[in-house]
This record gives C-alpha cells, structure tokens and sequence, in this order.
C-alpha cells in the first residue's frame, strides 16, 4: 500500500521533530562531526550567482557536492542509494537548503539536516583545520 502525500508529510514532520537540534537544524561543528565520523554527504546548493569564491566541493570538503538550487533535479542520481545515510545540506541563509531537505525527506531519505550558517562559514572552518 502507497502512502498518500499528507501521510508521507506527516511521518516526515514527525521524525523532523525527534531530530538533533531545532528540527534538523544544526550547527557547523554538528556538520562536521556527521562529515567526518558518520560519512555524511554534504550538499552545498547555493545558486551559482551565490558562490563567492569556491563552492564546498572545491574546497576539498570530504563527501561534498556543488548541486545548486535550480538545476537540483539534475543531481539525484549522485545521492546516496542507502536512504540513512546522513545529508547535509547547506547554502547562504538556509532557504534553498531547506527546500533541498523536504525534497530529500520525501523521497524517503530520513536523515537529512541543514546547516544553520553559510556555507562560506563551513568552508572558512574546514580550510582552518587542514591549514594546521
């Protein structure tokens, strides 16, 4: 039996809520932590006219991809076939990462989150440590 859409919504909403920080919602060190010690996929999906400088892929962020906003759609078949495995996403302010979360929550992945700060601010983080 296929659940209908307000099923599927409702069971979403309903693990969002037992989630890690303010329903999935969660800070550049909880980001790295899942990157680094859970082999969390990080999506930057910052539209192009977004990007100052390199995008999280470029960086040389582990297990990031560049799949901006608008063109999302054409990177589906790059997302991890095992529905658990952790996904970030991250963008400048958090609106299109949170769009790119309820489509990647619908599609049965249920460990997705989002970065509460700019990429730009993971990136600075990330270039911090391995300069050391």
């Amino acid at each position: 039996m296929t659940e209908s859409i307000s099923e599927r919504v409702a069971t979403v909403i309903a693990h969002d809520i037992k989630k890690e920080g303010l329903f999935g919602i969660i800070d550049v060190h909880k980001t790295r932590e899942l990157i680094r010690d859970a082999g969390a996929l990080f999506i930057d999906v910052r539209p192009p006219k977004r990007v100052e400088g390199e995008n999280a892929q470029e960086a040389g962020i582990k297990n990031a991809i560049y799949a901006p906003y608008p063109d999302f759609a054409d990177y589906i078949d790059e997302l991890p076939k095992d529905k658990t495995t952790p996904i970030v996403t991250g963008c400048l302010k958090g609106w299109f990462a949170n769009r790119v979360m309820g489509y990647l929550e619908l599609m049965g992945y249920v460990n997705v989150y989002v970065l509460d700060c700019s990429v730009d601010m993971l990136i600075e983080v990330h270039h911090s440590h391995t300069e050391k």
